[in-house]
């Protein structure tokens, strides 16, 4: 696996924050804001992880999410979700549609940096444990 990740999120300080963090740690972060081309966003760049905020402009995190894990391509893919609103329905929701991660702003950087970490060496043991 790769270190490539795509941010898809609309607020400046928490692209610049996320990039930041994980630029620092070898990782290359590709960003996106409009989340109604998100899905193509993803198509085109074949990101190794995604981290979506749930309140994007044109279509949420949760509907993205929804169509990405309906496709071949992206049912495994990691997957982390960010939001400002922590509400129990809303991780429910999430881990309903197969997020891999759910994360509520504000977060700490270095939980940030492990939660990446942890989902870019669950997913490289996964592709390895396919291969045996």
């Amino acid at each position: 696996m790769g270190k490539r990740v795509l941010l898809i999120e609309d607020e400046p300080n928490i692209i610049e924050a996320i990039r930041f963090i994980l630029s620092r740690d070898g990782w290359t972060v590709e960003t996106h804001s409009d989340g109604g081309t998100a899905v193509a966003a993803v198509e085109s760049k074949v990101p190794d992880i995604i981290i979506l905020d749930v309140m994007l402009p044109n279509k949420s995190g949760f509907d993205i999410l929804r169509e990405l894990r309906e496709m071949e391509a992206h049912k495994s893919r990691p997957i982390l979700m960010l939001t400002a609103r922590g509400q129990k329905k809303d991780r429910e929701l999430a881990e309903a549609s197969g997020v891999s991660v759910f994360m509520t702003k504000p977060f700490a950087n270095a939980d940030m940096l492990e939660a990446v970490r942890n989902l870019a060496r669950d997913a490289q043991s996964a592709t390895h444990d396919g291969d045996a």
